[in-house]
């Protein structure tokens, strides 16, 4: 079982995105995906998704707030568990990511990007006002079923 993070920062209508093009046997190889990653001993969730949005981009978050919790049984070969965080409180410059291309993309082009068909519908569930639990069947790169329930 793995626990990880993922985090969509906005600014002035653009949300920053994390284009995977840079890692060899990437399991999101050419996707745009939100910036995150794997909960390490001892830490919590937080302090997890601040450390990792610093490491990939350089920017110091604050105030994460936790907008669901995302179930991937089985995903490449591990049950995931992962907290999703939206923020707009931050400060500091972008750097280079050793992950990807980092890029502030207008929020009425985000549904148009190369990411996965999960990724797509939790992003519509964002805008709700709502905390939610979500679970994603993949097959692959194939979303074979998925079921939500709001909080």
């Amino acid at each position: 079982m793995k626990l990880g993070t993922l985090c969509y920062i906005e600014k002035d209508n653009k949300t920053l995105f994390l284009h995977r093009i840079k890692k060899e046997n990437d399991i999101h190889k050419d996707k745009w995906i939100g910036l995150g990653g794997k909960v390490e001993a001892g830490e919590s969730p937080e302090e997890c998704v601040i450390r990792e949005v610093e490491e990939e981009s350089g920017l110091k978050i604050s105030k994460p707030n936790l907008r669901g919790v995302l179930t991937f049984p089985n995903f490449h070969g591990e049950d995931w568990y992962v907290f999703l965080y939206t923020t707009s409180n931050f400060i500091g410059e972008l750097i280079e990511s050793d992950e990807g291309k980092l890029e502030w993309i207008e929020n009425d082009k985000i549904m148009k990007l190369n990411m996965s068909k999960g990724d797509k519908l939790f992003l519509e569930w964002l805008k709700e006002n709502k905390m939610f639990s979500a679970k994603f069947i993949y097959e692959g790169e194939n979303l074979l079923d998925y079921n939500v329930s709001w909080y």
